[in-house]
């Protein structure tokens, strides 16, 4: 089990909203193109229990990604993830719709990203969160770097982050043993 660091946890503990990047945070970053057309991107699915488990616990979640795809939105749509933010060229844009929508401030958002449009949101979130692929400007932004790598149970070590700092991690997890 990761041991978080007692200034993350404080920061994770008034997280009310994270938001996550697709292409290298909820995938490994690759993009496959099928020759009939389509794209293919592969989910975790640690990810996805972890973030109905995050869910669960009142914290709602988004997704502010670069780039449109389909297979977005169906994954977004399994996992009841309602604020879906598609082919997105200014992140801060999508943000500010975001807080509209969602009644959340921005103190108390969180964001997982792995690339410079990233910085865009770290610039105004509270709690800055990426992966140990990220590009270099992006980590040493982040207030953590996952042990686990982009699309490899990153954002489920994220969700645990979250849920200790806020004493529901073990009634989460309660459900299933």
């Amino acid at each position: 089990m990761t041991i978080f660091p007692a200034t993350v946890l404080a920061k994770a503990a008034a997280t009310r909203l994270l938001i996550l990047d697709v292409d290298g945070v909820l995938t490994d970053g690759r993009i496959y193109y099928l020759s009939g057309g389509g794209e293919a991107k592969a989910f975790n699915t640690q990810d996805g229990a972890a973030l109905k488990m995050l869910m669960g616990t009142g914290v709602a979640t988004a997704i502010i990604t670069g780039r449109r795809s389909d297979i977005v939105e169906r994954r977004a749509r399994e996992l009841g993830i309602t604020h879906v933010h598609q082919g997105v060229e200014h992140k801060a844009t999508a943000l500010t719709s975001l807080c509209e929508a969602s009644g959340v401030a921005t103190s108390v958002m969180a964001h997982v990203g792995d690339d410079v449009p990233d910085l865009e949101l770290f610039n105004r979130v509270a709690l800055r969160l990426t992966v140990p692929s990220a590009h270099p400007e992006v980590i040493t932004r982040a207030d953590y770097v996952t042990h686990a790598a982009a699309g490899m149970g990153a954002v489920a070590e994220v969700c645990r982050l979250v849920m200790t700092a806020q004493n529901t991690w073990q009634d989460a997890l309660a459900r299933f043993t």
